[in-house]
């Protein structure tokens, strides 16, 4: 069976560069869990409220001091039930967020980040993910 390339590779140099490149732009997402994998110290934070074909939807729990290890989210849209304070590691660095009860959020694409409740209520959040 041969491949064909969109170009011609002219040495093994471009055609190793070039499997290189497709390689790096497919995520593996089993090296990261999801939501409901994911959890602080080996201790779910997530539970399924309900699964079906179009949409699972999760609630998430964070009392002071529990976060949510790095995981990934398909895209998703969140509404928040109680808030508090968080730390949240992304791809766009660290921050410290103050989340509002009733406060709604969405991604339309695949997301990976790691939030810590640093506040000192108990957090509770609905996500909902699109299948």
């Amino acid at each position: 069976m041969r491949i064909k390339l969109p170009f011609k590779a002219q040495n093994s140099v471009t055609f190793i560069c070039f499997l290189s490149l497709i390689l790096l732009q497919c995520e593996n997402r089993s090296s990261l869990p999801d939501p409901l994998e994911a959890g602080w110290n080996n201790e779910a934070v997530c539970e399924v409220i309900d699964d079906n074909e179009s949409l699972r939807v999760l609630k998430c729990t964070f009392a002071p001091n529990i976060g949510h290890e790095k995981h990934y989210h398909n895209p998703h849209f969140g509404y928040t039930l109680a808030g508090s304070k968080f730390r949240i590691k992304d791809t766009t660095g660290t921050r410290e967020v103050t989340v509002p009860t009733g406060y709604s959020f969405s991604k339309d694409k695949i997301y990976t980040h790691e939030v810590l409740n640093i506040g000192d209520s108990t957090a509770v959040f609905l996500i909902m993910e699109y299948k």
